[in-house]
């Protein structure tokens, strides 16, 4: 019988969680690891995606069989899957990790910048901003719902906030492969990029005067959200054009940060026609 593929030792196995962009010594290249069976469909069928290795269990190698052949239909350049052992995949990655027997190895995505992103004939209708939110399966549920409801990218700062990093990826359940992340330095600036290329600001704070559903969502609009507890910073307030609320009632009267972001993200979608 023929042994099983062995995975190499990773030079940061001690290292949780395993960061999405990581450089293998032996070959100097980053790389990204992307493992569950949504995020690997959505990964393995990007044309975008250069991809280096793909790991499988036995069970993975069933579910992912379609996603196979439906990559050899569309003639993607892919590496042959590699079998492994469950023991040895759970080995590979962050503790508790739900791989799904799939585990990806892949080039990182390049992300576009500000101006990419909202230059040409038809830029975004629909942006978000992230201030101080860090969690990576909070922006992961974020991208998804993005994805969802037709917002076409996530802004966050390039320090604070994590890469795509496999955490990201599987809570996003492939919607990374659809929703452009774009870092940039300075939220206050982008901004202001961003009402100079005819886009009205909306921050979701408690304290603001107006429901979301009471503001004018129907132009172009970026939607911003602070973090738990801290929310956005004061500089970011002082950007947007106004503060919005969302009409929550009850003993808890706010929202985690990925349901408010599905929120209003309806509201905005709604707005615009989509329902």
């Amino acid at each position: 019988m023929k042994k099983p593929h062995r995975l190499p030792r990773s030079p940061q196995k001690n290292v949780h969680p395993a960061p999405q962009k990581n450089v293998r010594p032996e070959s100097g290249r980053a790389v990204a690891l992307i493992w569950g069976l949504h995020a690997a469909r959505a990964a393995w069928l990007n044309p975008k995606r250069r991809f280096y290795r793909l790991w499988l269990t036995e069970a993975g190698h069933k579910s992912f069989e379609k996603t196979l052949e439906d990559g050899r239909q569309e003639l993607l350049k892919r590496p042959d899957p590699k079998r492994i052992e469950r023991s040895e995949m759970d080995r590979l990655l962050p503790h508790g990790s739900v791989h799904q027997g799939i585990v990806l190895e892949a080039a990182p995505l390049p992300e576009p910048s500000l101006r990419d992103l909202i230059s040409g004939d038809t830029p975004p209708a629909c942006l978000l901003m992230l201030d101080q939110v860090t969690d990576p399966h909070n922006i992961g549920a974020i991208l998804r719902s993005a994805a969802a409801l037709g917002a076409g990218g996530v802004i966050l700062t390039e320090r604070n906030a994590p890469g795509v990093t496999g955490v990201l990826a599987k809570s996003a359940s492939g919607a990374t492969e659809f929703v452009p992340q774009v870092h940039v330095v300075n939220l206050a600036r982008a901004l202001d990029e961003l009402r100079q290329a005819g886009y009205w600001c909306v921050g979701l704070a408690e304290e603001g005067e107006q429901l979301l559903s009471a503001c004018d969502l129907s132009g172009r609009t970026v939607l911003v959200l602070g973090a738990e507890g801290e929310g956005m910073r004061q500089l970011t307030r002082k950007k947007c054009d106004q503060l919005a609320r969302l009409p929550t009632d009850g003993p808890i009267a706010s929202l985690n940060v990925s349901n408010a972001a599905a929120v209003a993200l309806y509201e905005v979608a709604r707005q615009k026609g989509k329902f």
